[in-house]
């Protein structure tokens, strides 16, 4: 090579050229870790009694497995593992808090059960309940979709509204000012009383709760559209659906995009709250009958269930952002 090549090779681009001809040293640490948490989880004896100690040890030792094979075959495949390298500090610190969780619970018990569950214990919940478990993921998932998408095409179309004509603004902004910032679940008593069902109700909260954020950020969008838009298609002879449809929409949606991830946000928040009373199934309803019956263990299973699903759905949403802006895609990161 030049020196002058040399010159232009930018430090970025020899950090990501390094690992596809070096050694992954981060896959052979964590892997280390990994197999160091399997150990113990099989050699140390249990300090309190519990099950699938066996079956977390195999697979903490076959996972640690699959990472050194995957550090050993980096010089070959690095190009291919690439999307790896910037997950090793974490699959690194992984191991290092799962051999922490499991010496400081199951191993010396000094996070006593049954408040703090062990590592083999959410393992447990998930070979054995995953049944009762699977079916709230699948009702919750079923509420969450209903609700949020009747409210966020309400709260689009009413921010479209707002944001277009003036008189629907007179008439409904106070209105918007006064109820939008209430609470989803502070309509818990009128929305039991007026709906015939709790899944109705829930329904109805959920979809109040995405369609407050969706309206306000809509409107604001498609209220500042730049006029000079307007005013070239008029003069390209535009009607007034296609200035709505084809100007203030499209030049609105980064806002309205900003309102359905809030939206979203406060849907999850209130599901979890609606479920919780009335209804025989969905993720709220499992919280409170696993601390109903003091199993921390299913409660942190579950809540670790939501999680994923929260991050999942958010993701979805972000990746529907960049493909329909894709001018815009980078400027809000997930």
């Amino acid at each position: 090579m030049s020196h002058s090549a040399a010159i232009r090779t930018s430090p970025e681009a020899a950090s990501r050229a390094a690992p596809q001809t070096g050694l992954w040293r981060l896959g052979f640490l964590a892997a280390f870790l990994w197999a160091t948490a399997g150990a113990v989880t099989l050699l140390l004896p249990d300090e309190i009694e519990v099950g699938r100690t066996q079956d977390l040890g195999a697979a903490l030792l076959v996972l640690a497995l699959l990472l050194a094979t995957t550090a050993l075959a980096w010089p070959w495949a690095g190009r291919a593992l690439a999307p790896l390298a910037k997950a090793g500090p974490w699959l690194s610190l992984i191991g290092i808090v799962l051999l922490a969780w499991e010496l400081l619970t199951a191993k010396f018990a000094l996070l006593p059960l049954p408040f703090f569950a062990s590592p083999q214990g959410l393992v447990e919940v998930y070979l054995e309940d995953w049944p009762r478990l699977g079916e709230s993921v699948l009702r919750s998932l079923w509420l969450l979709a209903s609700g949020y998408a009747i409210g966020a095409i309400a709260g689009f179309v009413a921010g479209v509204a707002l944001g277009w004509s003036r008189a629907i603004g007179y008439w409904v902004h106070p209105v918007l000012r006064l109820i939008g910032p209430l609470p989803a679940t502070a309509w818990l008593p009128i929305a039991f009383f007026l709906f015939p069902t709790s899944g109705s109700a829930s329904t109805f909260l959920v979809a109040l709760a995405a369609w407050f954020p969706t309206t306000v950020l809509t409107w604001s969008g498609v209220s500042g559209v730049n006029r000079a838009y307007y005013d070239i298609a008029r003069t390209l002879g535009a009607s007034q659906r296609f200035l709505v449809l084809k100007v203030a929409i499209p030049a609105a949606l980064p806002q309205v995009f900003v309102g359905l991830f809030m939206g979203l946000g406060a849907s999850f928040s209130v599901l979890v709250v609606a479920e919780m009373l009335g209804v025989k199934a969905g993720l709220g309803w499992y919280l409170q009958w696993a601390q109903g019956w003091a199993a921390y263990g299913n409660m942190y299973a579950a809540l670790l269930v939501m999680a994923l699903m929260c991050s999942g759905l958010t993701t979805l949403l972000f990746r529907l952002r960049d493909r329909l802006l894709i001018w815009q895609k980078g400027t809000v990161r997930w």
